[in-house]
């Protein structure tokens, strides 16, 4: 068994790089891909407690995107763009942009803060830091916002202040799906479009129009197996991934107690087991499709 999408405290997720990989050997998992939003601080921690233990580590990534705005409507919800280094590490050209996004993630911080003060809210920024160790996000702030009495659960925290349109929503300039795909391609990596169930595109007519936008800026794969993933949904993803030669990825998305219903490995409620013949047709398609 493997699992191919996991996250750890350097990004969202509760469990340390360390951690993560002891919870994978004890799973007895065959090899694991570390997935951190935005960041690859959690594969760079990871590697030296895999290579001591003997699993096989992935180096990966998941980063936020937007979709092109076609219109002067409201703002596209943020879509989730997998990146994949099954052969080499990422380019250094690649490390220095992920760090100019990290930047802007930094400042919409510091403009949520002060929106959030402004409604009144007594929060500090270096006390959200605490948690967010490497990389601060929302999440974070929730936390927060729940550990103060603001709100009564972490959601509610998402409704009134920190969801796209709530009370203190800032925008964080984040790179269109395209850019991404080219950036991940251009650091050596394979760019897998990350659980399609959560995109607007719904039916399969929509999802294949966007499939072949995509396919044509150089998207490789499409992640098949998920957690939110029902057996129908696997079903339309995976015929989708064969009429256009996608390479299939897969994983939990666990992000440990932040996500709890949620295993490493066997997903939510036992919906997922991942063979290691997934990875390595993801390998030998990903060469295949380098040498073209």
């Amino acid at each position: 068994m493997i699992d191919l999408h996991t996250h750890t405290d350097q990004s969202d997720g509760s469990v340390s790089p360390t951690a993560l990989v002891e919870q994978a050997v004890a799973m007895r998992l065959e090899a694991l891909a570390v997935t951190d939003h935005d960041t690859l601080a959690g594969y760079d921690l990871a590697v030296p407690a895999a290579a001591e233990a003997g699993l096989e580590l992935v180096c990966g990534i998941e980063l936020s995107t937007r979709l092109d705005q076609k219109s002067d409507g409201p703002r596209l919800p943020s879509v989730h763009l997998l990146g994949y280094f099954p052969d080499r590490p990422p380019s250094p050209e690649f490390r220095m942009w992920l760090e100019r996004q990290q930047e802007s993630r930094r400042q919409r911080n510091r403009d949520l803060i002060a929106k959030l003060r402004s409604l009144g809210i007594k929060i500090t920024l270096e006390e959200v830091q605490v948690l967010g160790r490497n990389l601060t996000g929302r999440p974070h702030f929730a936390k927060i916002l729940l550990k103060k009495g603001y709100v009564s659960t972490i959601q509610e925290a998402f409704d009134r202040y920190l969801a796209d349109h709530a009370q203190a929503a800032v925008e964080r300039e984040e790179p269109r799906l395209v850019e991404g795909i080219r950036r991940i391609a251009e650091g050596g990596g394979l760019p897998s479009l990350a659980h399609p169930v959560r995109l607007p595109q719904e039916d399969r007519a929509s999802l294949a129009a966007l499939l072949r936008e995509l396919i044509a800026a150089g998207l490789m794969g499409i992640e098949v197996y998920h957690s939110d993933h029902t057996i129908e949904a696997v079903e339309m993803y995976q015929s989708l991934a064969e009429e256009f030669d996608l390479i299939i990825t897969g994983g939990s998305d666990f992000h440990g107690e932040n996500k709890p219903a949620v295993s490493m490995g066997t997903g939510r409620g036992g919906n997922l087991n991942l063979s290691y013949d997934v990875l390595a047709r993801m390998r030998t398609q990903f060469a295949a499709c380098l040498a073209r």
